[in-house]
């Protein structure tokens, strides 16, 4: 037993392992995106079902719900009883709910498909981040945190186009490409293993002692507006263009996938801009992020919904990468699972709140969309502006900005 844990210590992880950390990823980016271009048509199909109105959007959000009450829970198991056997069970489940709305008849069934396709998506967000956490240290750590929001919105343009084009003759064919999950297990087995706790400094067992509640707290309310803002478009986009008369997938598909590219630039700037505190560029995030909603609330053309959306990712991709690296620096092994899984929770729970409270917003009056979406608009920039007084909360004051994300550097 010793000289196995010899052994698994002396491993070092490299391309094979980073790439298969990214792609997994990805996966709970496909439950959130994949359906969107087809949720109309979904709606089509179910709509003398009672509640169909407000169960239909549910469909797509219900995984974000689901990982975000489940998350804390895969933390700590992740973190009690290992990181390789959790993410083989998640990736299991993940695959077989994710591939039951093929059959299914019942607009109840597929709703509770998607609740165990959200609690697989729990577990595998949580563990992917962790052993990224786990595997790499300082500047490789920060590269790899950043091309995971790079990865996950790279592959959301994909699914979302392809999910277009494949919806285009029946809503239930985007639900084939949940079958991926069957080449994830092998390639787990075989390339990934379970970590043993670097040796902590002085410093790291200070950390270690008891869960940094007061300072990651603040993030984690961050994370979840990061979250809500990033659900904004995959689940408004489709309405919006309705209103102006457009209702093709392929269409829809393209421009929410104009929003992902966004994200995608803004993820990369994220590496560029490290030298500016961390306050600076959450509050420069919010603020573009609202800017973009600003531009889809007063668009009257597709192309004007376009550069709204792209406006909006950008914001959204330089929010996600600063959030995960700051909390990342601020615990060490012991409690990594559990602060990755607060940190999934809060994310995907603002993913789950967006539709609704845009619902709440407009008044459930589609027509009202674009005042929701200005109101949302106005609350990133006011939040892009709070984000600025960080540094003066006592919660804070440990930890400037800059040396966050220099951290281990």
């Amino acid at each position: 037993m010793f000289l196995d844990r010899a052994l698994i210590s002396d491993r070092r992880a490299g391309l094979p392992q980073a790439f298969l950390l990214l792609l997994g990823s990805c996966l709970p980016v496909l439950g959130a995106v994949l359906l969107a271009p087809v949720l109309p048509a979904i709606q089509a199909q179910f709509n003398e079902v009672p509640g169909s109105v407000g169960l239909v959007p549910i469909v797509l959000t219900l995984p974000a719900l689901m990982i975000a009450v489940l998350a804390p829970f895969a933390g700590v198991l992740t973190d009690k009883f290992g990181r390789k056997p959790l993410l083989l069970v998640c990736m299991l489940i993940y695959t077989v709910c994710g591939l039951l709305p093929l059959w299914l008849d019942s607009l109840y069934g597929i709703v509770a498909s998607r609740a165990g396709l959200g609690l697989a998506e729990a577990g595998i967000m949580t563990v992917c981040t962790t052993l990224i956490g786990d595997y790499y240290s300082g500047a490789k750590r920060q590269r790899l945190l950043a091309l995971q929001t790079v990865f996950a919105s790279s592959s959301a343009v994909v699914f979302i186009v392809v999910g277009g084009m494949l919806g285009q003759d029946s809503w239930r064919t985007p639900f084939v490409l949940y079958g991926v999950g069957f080449i994830f297990i092998p390639l787990i087995l075989c390339l990934i293993w379970e970590p043993v706790p670097e040796q902590h400094s002085a410093a790291a067992e200070h950390k270690a002692g008891h869960f940094p509640w007061r300072q990651i707290s603040p993030l984690y309310v961050l994370a979840l507006m990061a979250g809500a803002s990033l659900m904004i478009v995959p689940v408004q986009a489709g309405y919006l263009l309705n209103l102006l008369g457009i209702s093709s997938p392929s269409q829809i598909g393209m421009t929410m996938g104009g929003n992902q590219l966004g994200v995608v630039v803004g993820a990369i700037s994220f590496r560029l801009l490290t030298r500016f505190p961390a306050e600076r560029l959450l509050a420069g995030a919010f603020i573009v992020a609202g800017g973009g909603l600003f531009l889809m609330m007063s668009a009257e053309t597709h192309m004007q919904v376009v550069i709204g959306v792209a406006v909006n990712g950008l914001g959204v991709g330089l929010m996600i990468p600063t959030l995960l690296t700051w909390i990342m620096s601020l615990v060490e092994f012991d409690m990594r699972g559990r602060a990755m899984g607060g940190f999934t929770a809060a994310f995907f729970g603002g993913e789950f709140l967006s539709p609704l409270v845009v619902l709440v917003i407009g008044g459930g009056v589609i027509e009202r969309l674009p005042f929701a979406l200005g109101v949302l608009g106005s609350w990133h920039v006011v939040l892009g502006f709070a984000c600025l007084l960080l540094p003066i909360v006592g919660a804070f004051r440990k930890h400037a900005a800059t040396r966050i994300l220099h951290d281990g550097a």
